[in-house]
C-alpha cells in the first residue's frame, strides 16, 4: 500500500520542499496516517555543508537532558560538535513524543582514513545502547524529517517548505506487521544512503542475520532498515558496481542465468551464491538516493549523487518513472508525479528488477 515518490534535478537545481510534499500528499490513500517522511539533499548549503548532519529523535520525557548528554558523549569520542539545535518545528500539528535534534559534526583528523566507518559505528552505538535516542540521518548536506502522521501534517510540522534541495524522496506509510512509531517511518538513512520502500521484505530475518555479520545492528523495528545497510555494505564497503548491487537485491531467476553466455552465467551464479543473504524476497518497490564514489559496470566512477528506483523480479509493487527536462521522477503512481509536474516529456513503467537511474549531468 505505501506511497513513494522521489525526484532529482540532474543539473542539481535547487527545488523547494513544497513540491515533494505536494506529490506525497496526493498519495495519501496509500498511507493510513501512521507515518510519513521526507529526505532532502543539498538542504544545508552553508558553512555546515561539509559537516555530518546527525538528525536524532530524542524521547520527549523527563530524562531528555540525560539522554542528550549520553548522545553527545558518544559523538565527542570521535570528533567535534560544531553546532547543535532542536530542528525547527510547528507546534500543535503532531504530538511531539520525540524531540527532533540535529548536530553538525566533524570527525577527528586521526580517523580520517576511516571516517565513514566511524560514522556508521556512532549510529550503531547510539541506536543500540542509548534508550530513548534514535539516529534517523547521518549524512552530509542532507536531512531526514519523519514522524507518525499524514504527509501534509509531517510536512507542516517540519516546515518542509523552508528547505530547498536538488534531490527529494518521500514516503507515506501503511504499516502492516511492524510498529507504527517515528523511527519506523521512512525514509531510512545511513551516511548518504536513503531508502523509501513500498511492500514487505519477507526475507528480513535472513537479511538481518547477513548484515549483522558485518557489524550492522537493526534496531528501528522496520524491515526497510536492513535494505539501507545492505546497500552500504555492497556499494561502499564491497564496492560492487551499482548494476550488480541491484542484481543482488533482485537477482535474475536461475532459469534466466542458465540461458546466459558462459561468462555472464558464471558472474551471476557467483553473485547469487556469494550474496544469497542479501537477496530481498517479497513484494517491493524502492527508491534510493546514493552518494558519490559509485562504481558502474563500465568501470566509470560516479563522483556525485545518484537516485535510482527498483522493483522485485515479478513487480508485485508498482513503480512509474518520468522525465521533464533535467528532472527524473520515480513514484508509486503517475498521478503523484503529475501533481508536481503536469506536462512531462516521457512516462514509462520500468521492467521488473531493472533499475531506473538518475545521474548528475556533467
Amino acid at each position: 500500500m505505501c506511497g513513494i515518490i522521489g525526484f532529482m534535478s540532474r543539473k542539481k537545481k535547487m527545488i523547494n520542499g513544497e513540491k515533494i510534499a505536494l506529490g506525497l500528499c496526493s498519495l495519501k490513500e496509500r498511507g493510513n496516517g501512521k507515518g510519513s517522511g521526507y529526505v532532502g539533499y543539498g538542504i544545508y548549503p552553508t558553512k555546515y555543508k561539509d559537516c555530518y548532519a546527525f538528525h536524532i529523535l530524542i524521547d520527549n520525557c523527563p530524562k531528555f537532558e540525560k539522554i542528550k548528554v549520553a548522545v553527545e558523549n558518544i559523538l565527542e569520542q570521535y570528533g567535534t560538535i560544531v553546532k547543535d539545535e532542536e530542528i525547527p518545528t510547528e507546534e500543535g500539528i503532531i504530538k511531539k513524543v520525540h524531540i527532533p535534534w540535529r548536530y553538525f559534526y566533524e570527525v577527528d583528523e586521526k580517523f580520517a582514513d576511516k571516517e565513514e566507518d566511524v560514522i556508521v559505528d556512532i549510529v550503531m552505538d547510539i541506536n543500540d545502547n542509548i534508550d530513548g535516542a534514535y539516529v534517523i540521518s547521518s549524512g552530509k548536506d542532507l536531512g531526514v524529517f519523519k514522524a507518525v502522521g499524514w504527509p501534509e501534517e509531517v510536512a507542516e510540522f517540519y516546515r518542509i517548505d523552508k528547505y530547498e534541495g536538488y534531490l527529494w524522496l518521500a514516503h507515506a506509510r501503511y504499516p502492516t506487521n511492524t510498529k507504527a512509531w517515528w523511527g519506523g517511518a521512512h525514509p531510512f538513512n545511513l551516511l548518504n544512503w536513503s531508502v523509501v520502500h513500498n511492500g514487505e521484505i519477507t526475507s528480513y530475518g535472513t537479511n538481518r542475520r547477513f548484515v549483522e555479520m558485518f557489524g550492522y545492528k537493526c534496531r528501528l523495528l522496520t524491515d526497510t532498515e536492513v535494505v539501507t545497510y545492505i546497500l552500504d555494505l555492497l556499494l561502499r564497503k564491497h564496492k560492487l558496481p551499482l548494476e550488480l548491487a541491484c542484481q543482488t537485491l533482485a537477482p535474475k531467476f536461475w532459469s534466466e542465468i542458465d540461458d546466459l553466455p558462459e561468462e555472464e552465467r558464471e558472474l551471476y551464479t557467483a553473485l547469487r551464491l556469494t550474496y544469497a543473504g542479501a537477496m530481498l524476497n517479497g513484494p517491493f518497490a524502492i527508491a534510493v538516493a546514493t552518494p558519490a564514489g559509485l562504481l558502474f559496470m563500465n568501470g566509470e566512477i560516479e563522483d556525485d549523487t545518484v537516485m535510482f528506483g527498483l522493483t522485485d523480479r515479478i513487480k508485485l509493487r508498482p513503480l512509474v518513472a518520468a522525465e521533464k527536462d533535467d528532472l527524473l521522477f520515480v513514484s508509486s503512481e503517475e498521478s503523484a508525479i503529475r501533481r508536481i509536474c503536469p506536462n512531462l516529456d516521457r512516462v514509462w513503467m520500468p521492467d521488473a528488477g531493472e533499475p531506473v537511474i538518475a545521474r548528475v549531468w556533467k
